[in-house]
């Protein structure tokens, strides 16, 4: 299959092997994939994102001499589905995800694995349980919005915001605006 891969700081496209569903995982297409700040910053700094995580104990540990496909703000539609899954979603499904899976038995950050294609890949492997299926006509360019939107939602709900209180929000990126719009509908 073809990828935008991460290789020696540097993204081209090229063929990888398609990746097998594990227990638990479907396979599934890439239709839309954003391109997150935390793409472009692994890009730049993957060597010190992976040496401050392993001085932290942190789980963050691609190994940046091998191939890397990025991308974990995506929409997607169903391919196949590996051993021991439900199957409640059809092929043809499209759908959204936690940007994670469990693969070969190993926690895996989609988009920042050696051994789990992102989104800048034609194929890449989900955790079915972790699915959300995508209603009916919402564009698939929308539903890739899906991750950071859910970010900013989140940052407002813990804020704990009430009418009284002005908020800031500094930087107006695809996450600062997804705040600004959670705000609004919060009603701050």
């Amino acid at each position: 299959m073809r990828a935008a891969i991460m290789r020696e700081q540097r993204i081209v496209v090229d063929d990888m092997a398609q990746p097998i569903p594990s227990e638990g995982e479907v396979l599934v297409k890439t239709l839309a994939c954003g391109i997150c700040g935390s793409d472009l910053h692994a890009l730049k700094h993957g060597h010190e994102l992976v040496q401050t995580s392993q001085e932290t104990g942190g789980s963050f540990s691609m190994d940046l001499a091998k191939d890397v496909v990025l991308g974990h703000e995506f929409c997607a539609e169903i391919l196949d589905h590996g051993p021991s899954t439900a199957k409640k979603l059809k092929p043809g499904t499209r759908v959204c995800s936690y940007p994670a899976t469990y693969h070969h038995g190993q926690p895996s950050a989609i988009g920042f694995s050696n051994t789990v294609p992102g989104g800048f890949a034609q194929n890449m492997l989900l955790t079915e349980s972790l699915l959300l299926e995508v209603p009916n006509g919402l564009p698939f360019t929308h539903a890739a919005l899906t991750e950071p939107m859910a970010v900013g939602l989140h940052a407002v709900r813990m804020a704990r915001l009430d009418r009284t209180e002005i908020p800031m929000v500094i930087g107006c990126g695809p996450v600062g605006l997804a705040v600004i719009s959670a705000l609004k509908l919060a009603g701050v």
